[in-house]
């Protein structure tokens, strides 16, 4: 009975389409290439065009000839290469530490790692502008204090700067795939060969390395691609540094007068460098180092450190107080200081940059309220739409589910900056003028975090079998309240976790809207950036600390919500 369950849910409930088949499919797969589609047809045709609208391949020639864009290339390949480089020599130790060994703080150091992650990556760099400008840097001024040196121990406005501040928010996407990997790794082979009288480390060497490093290798990739892409921290640490990196480069090309069609042209080989990368990711994550056979298999074995226990632990929070504590220190600094450069006492701490920033600041209130409707209308509506993909996909409701399925992952390959370029260069013209408003903005935090929305629904329909569903058909039920009333409960606490990401993910981001804004349309993380060029970093840490609560408030609540046990889950797809 079962079997024939599953069988007619496959081809469509008990042998009959669904009714709103080709509706929905022309519907969503219309949205779908509105979002992502046209944006990317159109960086395509601009790549190959010059000012006049006539075909040429001009664009490439001065993309791969010119210094002007060589060295930006360099300097990505370089920065990209070394964050991945050190992210994996920092968080494979610590994600071992925490999977595997019985050192102390482990729930906290896991917590603290989800705090760096969600902390954005322009905030920290402005936060470590504050403590290693070379002048006015509060650790350089600490390190002048003590031993009378003249010279800053500290440069940030450097290569070596950036590829630090990046690292340290970049180390928790590798953290969590190894860390994760090593939790479910199957004790039984480790303990085989103990029996066979390898020791600790040779079992290390010859069994548990080899066996997470499919996993690190796809760690490493995805901090390449962390580092390729993104734009906040670049655009505070290199410009001032007289540098660019690719996504800087294609920002100053915005600038007036605007260079749409080389814009394009140096988009597109970041699109090809995405695409190609998460590509190996998925043939890294899709080797399989083992297989258990058997059906259960016992837990990891835990090893013990002995003394090194407490060492362990102060070094993991030591490693941890490079993206947390002392940034978060340096904004709290800053806001309630007179003056950024010195550090503040009892007697000097004000709220005048906390009164300035929400009080004065004409732009502020504009800017959260801006942030905060795209962020629940994103939420919600993304939420939304991974919700009814995924149970198209999932149930194969409809003939051409496997387009919807494509459209939704697509954007995965697609860098928040090179959408903003495709979205500005779509709905900046007739018929559909929409920059200058929300929606633009709307479509490209939507498009940003379908795909991880997406897998994560997906994931969560894989857990509820299509019979639950048939056996309400059976009884009378139709497919709508079904769904309500045997799926969606069922499906709270991820719904609950999507909705949660995709809000978090809109509060953080810049790439797109960098490019998308207005002088009526900015969000918060445009705003910081705005005041960042005009060296307000008072108001910026206001905002920073703003953010930073609202986010985690938002993660705390829906954490607390009644059922909802699993906690949200901020993963780079």
């Amino acid at each position: 009975m079962t079997d024939a369950l599953s069988s007619r849910a496959q081809r469509g409930t008990f042998g009959r389409p669904f009714d709103l088949s080709r509706p929905v499919l022309i519907a969503v797969t219309a949205l779908l290439a509105v979002m992502i589609v046209l944006p990317m047809g159109w960086l395509v045709v601009y790549s190959l065009s010059d000012k006049q609208g006539t075909a040429t391949l001009g664009n490439f020639v001065t993309l791969f000839t010119d210094p002007s864009f060589v060295d930006p290339l360099i300097e990505t390949l370089i920065l990209s290469v070394s964050v991945s480089v050190i992210c994996c020599l920092i968080a494979a130790p610590l994600g071992w530490l925490a999977a595997r060994t019985d050192m102390p703080l482990t729930r906290t150091l896991r917590t603290l790692v989800m705090a760096s992650l969600v902390t954005p990556p322009f905030v920290g760099a402005v936060a470590w502008e504050m403590l290693a400008a070379p002048n006015s840097g509060l650790l350089n001024q600490l390190w002048r204090d003590v031993t009378g040196a003249e010279d800053p121990l500290f440069d940030i406005y450097t290569m070596e700067g950036l590829i630090f501040v990046m690292a340290c928010y970049t180390f928790p996407y590798v953290f969590i795939l190894v860390a994760n990997a090593l939790d479910r790794m199957p004790g039984e082979l480790e303990d085989a060969s103990s029996m066979l009288g390898a020791r600790t480390l040779q079992t290390a060497i010859r069994i548990t390395v080899p066996l997470a490093l499919p996993v690190l290798l796809a760690g490493a990739l995805v901090a390449f691609l962390q580092a390729l892409n993104q734009f906040g921290a670049p655009a505070i640490l290199a410009i001032p540094a007289g540098f660019h990196t690719l996504t800087t480069k294609i920002w100053s090309l915005f600038q007036f007068p605007p260079k749409s069609e080389l814009a394009s042209a140096a988009s597109l080989p970041l699109l090809l460098l995405t695409v190609a990368l998460l590509r190996l990711q998925a043939v890294a994550l899709g080797r399989r180092g083992y297989a258990v056979l058997g059906g259960k298999y016992g837990a990891p074995r835990v090893i013990r450190l002995g003394v090194l226990r407490i060492p362990a632990a102060t070094l993991a929070m030591l490693a941890l107080a490079l993206p947390l504590f002392l940034p978060y220190a340096a904004l709290i600094n800053t806001a309630f200081s007179p003056i950024a450069s010195q550090i503040i006492t009892p007697a000097t701490a004000t709220l005048k940059n906390v009164r300035f920033t929400f009080f004065e600041l004409s732009s502020t209130m504009p800017a959260i309220m801006n942030t905060f409707i795209l962020a629940l209308s994103s939420a919600t509506l993304g939420g939304l739409l991974a919700l009814l993909i995924a149970y198209i996909v999932a149930r194969q409701a409809v003939a051409g589910h496997r387009v919807l399925a494509f459209l939704a992952t697509a954007p995965l390959a697609i860098p928040g900056i090179v959408l903003g370029v495709g979205l500005f260069l779509s709905y900046a013209r007739p018929p559909f003028v929409l920059y200058g408003t929300l929606w633009i903005l709307l479509i490209a935090f939507v498009t940003i975090a379908l795909p991880s929305a997406y897998q994560q629904m997906q994931s969560a329909f894989r857990s509820v079998h299509a019979d639950l569903e048939d056996a309400s058909r059976i009884l009378g039920a139709t497919r709508l309240r079904a769904l309500r009333d045997i799926t969606a409960p069922l499906l709270r606490t991820s719904v609950l976790a999507t909705w949660c990401f995709i809000f978090v993910g809109v509060m953080r981001e810049l790439s797109a809207a960098i490019i998308l804004f207005t002088s009526e349309t900015k969000v918060i993380s445009v705003l910081i950036f705005d005041l960042k060029e005009s060296g307000d970093l008072g108001a910026i840490s206001v905002l920073g600390i703003a953010m930073l609560l609202i986010t985690f408030a938002v993660v705390i609540a829906v954490n607390r919500v009644p059922g909802f046990g699993g906690g949200v889950k901020l993963r780079n797809q």
